[in-house]
Formats: structure tokens, C-alpha cells, sequence
């Protein structure tokens, strides 16, 4: 495993360890308990499945995963930027965590559409990664 591919892993781990004191941090009320089990459930599979994706025997199995990567990144932004925009929390103290999702979200889309790419040129196919 490359040193680029363990920081993403270090990175997508401290994500979700982060959500889960947000979540922890969170007010009792209903609507802040369905957002953060939401944000929860995204922000913890975007780190176990990028984990998966590394470990992916061929181009295929890693680009499904990475999308998946990809999907949990984005609903994980969206949920919180829910919690701020229906000021459950303030925007302030989210701002680096947006920060962060949004640039794991933008690593993972742009790797995904390298591997789509490299998968198309000739010989690019199901070799190991």
C-alpha cells in the first residue's frame, strides 16, 4: 500500500471519529437524532469502505468501491450541511469538517474518474491494482 493510500485511510478514520463526537455532542431533540444517526451511519462507511477499495483484487472491484466511497463522501456532506442549515449546530463549528468531507469527496470523485479512464485505455482492464 502506498503512502498516499494510507494518509486517505488515516483521514477517512479521523472523519468518522470526529462525527462520532459531533454525534455525541449533538441536542436531544428528534429531527438532530435522525440527521446525526444519518451522518453517523455515511461518515463511518466512507472509512471502512475506502479500506475495502484498497484492498479491491482487481481495477473493477476497486472503481465499485470507490463508488460507494464516493456516495457515502457526498451524503455525508449533505448531512452536515443539513444539521447547519436547520441550525442544529452552528455552521461555525462545522466549517472544518465540511471542510474536510469536501476535500475527501473531491479526492475520491477524481480518483474514481482516473480509474474509469485508465480502465478504457487499451490493456487497462482487470489487472491487479
Amino acid at each position: 500500500m502506498d503512502s498516499r493510500s494510507e494518509a486517505l485511510k488515516t483521514r477517512t478514520r479521523q472523519l468518522a471519529l470526529r462525527v462520532i463526537r459531533l454525534f455525541r455532542a449533538l441536542p436531544p431533540s428528534p429531527e438532530a437524532r435522525v440527521i446525526g444517526h444519518q451522518l453517523l451511519r455515511s461518515a463511518t462507511s466512507v472509512a471502512a469502505n475506502y479500506r475495502a477499495a484498497c484492498r479491491g483484487r482487481s481495477r473493477a472491484e476497486f472503481l465499485a468501491k470507490m463508488g460507494i466511497v464516493v456516495e457515502e463522501a457526498d451524503e455525508s456532506l449533505f448531512w452536515l450541511e443539513l444539521l447547519a442549515d436547520a441550525d442544529i449546530m452552528d455552521r461555525e463549528k462545522l466549517r472544518d469538517l465540511i471542510g474536510e468531507a469536501n476535500e475527501l469527496l473531491a479526492i475520491f470523485a477524481a480518483t474514481q474518474l482516473t480509474t474509469k479512464k485508465n480502465m478504457r485505455r487499451p490493456g487497462g482492464g482487470e489487472t491487479s491494482s
